[in-house]
């Protein structure tokens, strides 16, 4: 055989086994995050009905920019690797950083600087490894200008080196995945996710497509996680939409689904449909109930309340008198599901399994996407 045949053959053997090594990354996503201050212990998640749980949130130190888990927090962190696993031996945790709750603004200053990106990127995976996850999840909420999201993109490629590096030292256990909670759509206040970046670096993103209407930040009801939503461009569809037109692979999108609600009280407990006029939020939880908030709200309540599952938004609400409730049930789950598989998606994740204590949308999820 000549040189040239012999090219040939190399070239032809990589196409082959390009697709199988592909095929054995994470083939589908059915997360959910776990969130230490829920009252949800750990040892209660069903395992079995997830590939992915996320414990939230480590946080970032704003003057070493070290990643750091409270003293409070140590204990269940720990062993929450093999506490979930004790149920389902193959299911992958990840460590999520950050959180809504979290100041972005230390976010942006952590990569304003390489020496601060380094201290983050090594006390990450120094954490990750000691705390036995298997992998990272960054929550940062949101990159405000544009010099913080070209830095949010170039913290993606400089972690991505340091776990490579870290792997290719100790090929004995697996690489950690690296993974982001970002807006729905790839676009946020006029600023455009580095793509290039994120389809480079990250595993996947996970797509918080929720909390688009909500009783502080809107006076009508709304549906608070819609699928669709005709005539209007905040929806999940046209957010996974936005991300598949700027480039990003569909199998590196997770669809986000919310495990809790959005509840308002009516201007007028005749007008009860979507969009109807609210004076503010209820009193049920604050105004965001969890789900099983809401599923005891309808028991306790069933001879006053009506439910309704509207599917060309693909959410659903109830009203009782003056209280209005959007909220995701097992209808609304189910489409969202198949949606996130007929569009080619990684999968999905919920936020958070403790807002699901019966386990009702999480087998939902599982069954709808099957194997």
């Amino acid at each position: 055989m000549d040189f040239k045949s012999v090219l040939i053959l190399c070239s032809s053997l990589l196409f082959v086994l390009q697709p199988h090594f592909i095929s054995g990354q994470t083939s589908v996503v059915k997360g959910v995050y776990w969130f230490y201050d829920s009252a949800f212990e750990a040892s209660a998640i069903n395992s079995s009905l997830f590939t992915h749980l996320l414990c939230a949130f480590a946080d970032l130190d704003p003057n070493t920019y070290q990643v750091t888990i409270s003293s409070s927090n140590q204990a269940p962190f720990a062993s929450f690797t093999q506490t979930v696993q004790q149920n389902n031996p193959s299911v992958k945790t990840l460590l999520s950083i950050g959180g809504g709750g979290s100041s972005s603004s230390d976010f942006a200053s952590m990569a304003s600087q390489s020496t601060s990106r380094k201290s983050f990127i090594d006390s990450s995976i120094n954490i990750a490894r000691s705390y036995n996850f298997n992998g990272l999840d960054l929550d940062w909420e949101f990159p405000s200008d544009s010099s913080a999201m070209a830095n949010f993109g170039t913290l993606l490629n400089e972690w991505r080196s340091a776990i490579d590096s870290e792997y290719s030292m100790n090929t004995s256990r697996p690489k950690l995945l690296l993974t982001a909670a970002v807006y729905y759509s790839s676009v946020h206040d006029g600023l455009s996710y580095p793509i290039q970046d994120i389809a480079n670096s990250l595993d996947w993103i996970n797509v918080m497509a929720y909390d688009f209407y909500g009783p502080g930040w809107s006076d009508v009801t709304g549906p608070p996680a819609a699928l669709y939503n005709p005539g209007n461009q905040v929806s999940g569809d046209s957010g996974v939409s936005a991300w598949l037109q700027a480039g990003l692979s569909a199998n590196k999108i997770v669809l986000g689904m919310p495990f809790y609600g959005r509840a308002w009280l009516l201007a007028d407990a005749e007008n009860h449909g979507l969009f109807a006029a609210a004076t503010g939020a209820a009193t049920l939880a604050g105004g965001a109930p969890t789900y099983s908030q809401i599923k005891e709200f309808i028991s306790e309540n069933s001879a006053t309340t009506t439910t309704v599952y509207n599917e060309t938004v693909v959410s659903n609400y109830l009203y009782n008198d003056t209280t209005w409730i959007g909220y995701d049930d097992i209808q609304s789950i189910s489409a969202k599901v198949s949606y996130a598989k007929s569009k080619g998606l990684l999968g999905y994740f919920a936020w958070q399994v403790g807002g699901d204590s019966a386990g009702i949308l999480s087998t939902q999820a599982f069954e709808t996407w099957g194997a």
